[in-house]
């Protein structure tokens, strides 16, 4: 657990146009620096990045948030993952609470277990130096030193407790927790890699978190992976991503294969763009890290059952993450090979033709499910009917699933209305036509405008009077904003708010003012436009209170009125007449 004021210090350290600045390049637009932005193309800048706020903000898309949620939107990393890369680069050492009783952490990591796991990796490249066996093996799949070193390839010798030479301590509890040694029934430790080709798997940040290992003979499994430890989690985890990020973020688009010799033949012939999962389905987290990065996912398996299976599991997992703008598409080899074999045989431009001709999602779904219905038969139409149904009510880009909804109920003979109703789906017609007709934008309330005064000068809430009270939604987010200002010792600047109230009921509407007021520019008198704003709403309350005791008086007067409510009407009329 990260404590939250080391959060607070960190963002007053890092400057959010400089952490930006590392990925995009940013120009100068008045107070603020805009750029074309990395989340969705376009073609005029809308992404604007505030010195002064600390903030990001796409006018275009709606991503936004602070540095930190920068580097983990942009680097696919985890909060506490992000705020190590950003302390990292100002000096700062992360510190650690421990986790209330009752609330324990989950996947601490041990201390020192990233070291372990980079010396066993030192280790095994080491080893392979020394392996003609292994050397030659490597060689007749066609790699060479520099893509084996590139990867960081290895090799774990036979023997049952080859890492003593490197671990003195072999009892450490960090190597049973890294997944490097295994313990049996009657305690006795031994390496868990033995006489194996060593894939070392990195993270974004390239640090070592777990490995892969191919037999060098034969023996089952054939590949072996770490086991599930704090560091090191499958289901989440790809193997060459930090090799492959420059060319994922250059061509804005990355290849899944299933092995790792797919990803390094396809490396070495110069497809850099390209992952493999680790022995295990596409996973919705698969997809999640990936549409993060990247605009086009390109799925690639063999055409084998095997593959069409893989390819369909991986089409329903991404059918939940799916954004408008993001695509992903299927590209099924021939027969009999895989990334490896067609590209050392067909060449790098066959390979890169197949990634341009791949099916995009709609034509693959629409493809799988034809070929599985008989739509000449009333009956075949009826099963394809069925067959789509959980498909297009999972698809979470609205315009995506429109388009698919058309598509199905033409091949079913039915309208799209009656696919909507017979799905219980609300039409987007009406909302369509509603977002392509242009509205004169409204004027905000007094009190968003009142939030937006905060967060561009949150010290301004010394001057909000103790016994402030509205009711709504906005009223309950200034309430909480200021409630937490008044606990903060000495200046809290917009962007430590925007990172405390991430995740909680009031983020979007903070996060909406905060992108307007990026517009203020820096010479605004926002202290003038508070106080206004006060005393509109001041007047506002008055004028409430009036109509209110008129509505009580009307055919009474003023006797219709308790003694309270009375000495309320006249300090409310000589208020009034004052002003």
């Amino acid at each position: 657990m990260i404590p939250k004021g080391f959060i607070h210090d960190l963002l007053n350290r890092v400057d959010i146009v400089d952490v930006v600045g590392r990925y995009v390049p940013l120009k100068k637009a008045g107070a603020n620096h805009v750029a074309c932005c990395p989340f969705h193309n376009e073609k005029s800048p809308s992404f604007t990045v505030s010195q002064s706020k600390q903030f990001y903000h796409c006018f275009g898309c709606g991503a936004h948030g602070t540095a930190i949620g920068f580097v983990m939107e942009h680097g696919g990393l985890g909060f506490v993952e992000a705020v190590e890369e950003l302390a990292g680069t100002v000096g700062m050492t992360v510190p650690r609470e421990v986790a209330a009783p009752g609330n324990p952490q989950q996947n601490q990591i041990a201390p020192g277990m990233h070291e372990i796991m980079q010396l066993a990796e030192r280790y095994y490249r080491n080893q392979l130096k020394q392996s003609p066996a292994a050397i030659q093996y490597l060689r007749q799949r066609g790699l060479n030193g520099e893509i084996a070193l590139r990867f960081g390839i290895g090799y774990a010798p036979p023997g049952w407790q080859n890492l003593q030479a490197i671990f003195e301590n072999y009892q450490e509890d960090g190597l049973l927790e890294s997944g490097l040694i295994i313990q049996n029934e009657e305690g006795r430790r031994y390496d868990r890699f033995r006489d194996r080709i060593m894939f070392p798997i990195v993270n974004i940040r390239g640090q070592v978190i777990g490995f892969g290992g191919r037999i060098l003979g034969t023996g089952e499994p054939k590949y072996l992976n770490s086991p599930e430890t704090p560091l090191f989690e499958k289901g989440r985890e790809v193997y060459g991503l930090y090799q492959a990020l420059k060319s994922i973020r250059e061509k804005r688009q990355v290849v899944v294969v299933e092995g790792y010799m797919d990803v390094l033949a396809l490396a070495q012939h110069g497809i850099e763009n390209v992952i493999a999962t680790l022995g295990t389905a596409t996973t919705s987290w698969h997809i999640q890290k990936l549409l993060k990065l990247t605009d086009q996912v390109i799925f690639c398996f063999d055409g084998d059952p095997a593959g069409q299976r893989a390819a369909w599991r991986a089409m329903e997992n991404a059918l939940p993450r799916l954004t408008d703008g993001k695509h992903i598409g299927f590209l099924f080899l021939p027969a009999q090979h895989d990334p490896d074999s067609f590209v050392r045989e067909q060449g790098a431009a066959a390979f890169e033709l197949l990634v341009r001709q791949a099916l995009p999602l709609s034509a693959y779904i629409l493809r799988e499910l034809s070929a599985q219905c008989d739509l000449h038969t009333q009956e075949g139409r009826t099963d394809l009917l069925q067959r789509a149904k959980p498909l297009l009510t999972g698809i979470s880009a609205p315009v995506t699933a429109l388009l698919l909804r058309k598509e199905v109920a033409a091949l079913a003979g039915i309208t799209q209305a009656e696919l909507e109703a017979l799905y219980e789906i609300k039409s987007l017609n009406t909302v369509s036509r509603r977002a392509l007709q242009k509205v004169k934008r409204p004027a905000i309330s007094s009190l968003r405008a009142l939030l937006r005064c905060l967060l561009f000068q949150p010290d301004l809430v010394r001057e909000l009077p103790e016994d402030w009270n509205y009711s709504g939604p906005e009223a309950a987010t200034i309430i909480e904003l200021t409630e937490w200002l008044r606990t903060q010792e000495g200046a809290t600047g917009s962007a430590a708010v925007i990172q405390h109230f991430q995740g909680t009921a009031h983020e979007s509407l903070l996060a909406a003012e905060q992108a307007e007021s990026m517009q203020w520019g820096e010479s605004f008198d926002v202290r003038a436009e508070f106080r206004d704003i006060l005393a509109r709403l001041r007047d506002e309350r008055r004028r409430q209170q009036l109509h209110a005791l008129h509505a009580k008086m009307h055919g009474a007067g003023i006797k219709g009125l308790d003694e309270q409510e009375r000495l309320l009407y006249l300090q409310l009329l000589q208020r009034h007449d004052v002003q």
